[in-house]
């Protein structure tokens, strides 16, 4: 399936170019993809997969650099403060660009004023997972425990401000549940955290609790959207909630300043890359839905995005750890 809108975030960072530099002589050297989050997880693999369709596709090698910590802080202002002559790009996932804006009082960076939109990439549903101790098999009766004996239920998230904390956050304000938050660092570690039985359920996007799925060690409950990889599993609005949308995303932005010809022309590869049938394939395979969007279009769902979490966090006062 392929998605024509978006949410993924990839940066275009660059070393110096004569001011002359056209669409047509772009790319003429190696260029950099930084990815402000650790080898492994879902935004790395996206990159990964991504820098294979553009090098194959330009002629000129694509790297992956990448540059975690601070919930994808430091190498957002990495990228933020690169030249703007389109060979740095910043391959983010929706942290960097859409929620830590509301969540830290002191970024480093402008998230709206140092990066220009150049494409969505890719999104992945979130599913919610339970461990097998969990007494209900569902989502709503999951809720119900939440509604009967509040703040005794523990979920695990990739940390606070999350989006795998943020979800939960919209099915306690639709539900009248509260749960008990237990933030890691990563969905790794969330995710250790649920086989273990430290936490009850977690939500994350497919690709690292698939194959606990398949094995039967955890429970998919419900998915924010209809995925191929789960076919039985309800969706949300099936589950009773059908206002909430949330999703994981992998997105690519430039720094502000790199031209608009650069801009157009690597959106137009992405849109490539995501067609290929082979790319497209692995990345299904771990539950990405490629997007197909214009910059234009991509720079206008980034700003609706930051309004809606600009506003659950603000109604849930949740602060960066």
């Amino acid at each position: 399936m392929i998605r024509i809108c978006g949410i993924a975030s990839v940066l275009i960072l660059a070393w110096p170019a004569a001011p002359a530099l056209s669409q047509d002589a772009w790319p003429t050297r190696t260029v950099r993809l930084i990815v402000p989050s650790s080898p492994g997880g879902g935004t790395d693999t996206y990159a990964r997969l991504l820098a294979q369709g553009l090098t194959e596709g330009l002629k000129q090698q694509f790297i992956v650099d990448n540059r975690p910590g601070a919930s994808g802080n430091i190498g957002a202002e990495i990228a933020a403060r690169a030249a703007p002559d389109g060979y740095t790009f910043l391959i983010s996932a929706n942290p960097a660009l859409v929620i830590n804006p509301s969540l830290y009082r002191n970024l480093p960076y402008n998230a709206e004023r140092d990066f220009t939109a150049v494409a969505r990439g890719a999104i992945s549903p979130l599913v919610f997972a339970s461990h097998p101790s969990v007494p209900v098999k569902t989502l709503p009766a999951l809720v119900g425990l939440g509604r009967r004996e509040p703040g005794t239920l523990p979920y695990g998230s990739a940390g606070a401000g999350s989006t795998t904390n943020l979800v939960v956050k919209l099915v306690e304000e639709a539900a009248g549940a509260r749960f008990v938050h237990v933030p890691y660092k990563g969905i790794g570690q969330a995710t250790t955290g649920l086989l273990s039985g430290e936490t009850a359920f977690m939500a994350s996007d497919i690709g690292p609790v698939l194959p606990h799925i398949r094995s039967g060690r955890v429970l998919a409950l419900a998915v924010t959207e209809r995925s191929p990889l789960l076919p039985g599993t309800p969706t949300l609005a099936e589950a009773g909630y059908p206002k909430i949308e949330a999703y994981a995303s992998f997105s690519v932005v430039a720094p502000t300043g790199t031209l608009p010809a650069i801009v157009q022309r690597l959106s137009a590869e992405i849109i490539k890359v995501m067609k290929s049938p082979a790319i497209r394939e692995r990345l299904e395979g771990q539950g990405f839905i490629p997007v197909l969007d214009t910059p234009d279009a991509f720079a206008a769902s980034l700003k609706k995005e930051r309004q809606m979490w600009a506003e659950v966090i603000r109604r849930n006062n949740i602060v960066a750890d």
